[in-house]
């Protein structure tokens, strides 16, 4: 099986690399852009299991559950 998990900061949580890339973008010119928030996607296949064992991973290493809140997706 084959599950996607997108991780992002929280809302409450300050995204540096996020505001890094605005003020680049506005630098560049694109002056409609209001916010940027950059996160991480996991692609990841397991032989056996289904959103639970992804659940576990995420919990125990993907993500910090202070600062961080995933999505699980699982792909055809």
């Amino acid at each position: 099986m084959k599950f996607k998990v997108e991780v992002w900061l929280k809302e409450s949580v300050e995204d540096p690399e996020g505001i890094a890339v605005e003020k680049a973008l506005k630098l560049l010119g694109f002056d409609e852009v209001k916010e940027v928030r950059v996160g991480k996607v996991y692609s990841i296949v397991v032989e056996k299991g289904d959103e639970k064992i992804i659940q576990d991973m995420c919990e125990k290493l993907l993500t910090n559950p202070v600062i961080h809140k995933y999505k699980i997706y699982k792909e055809e």
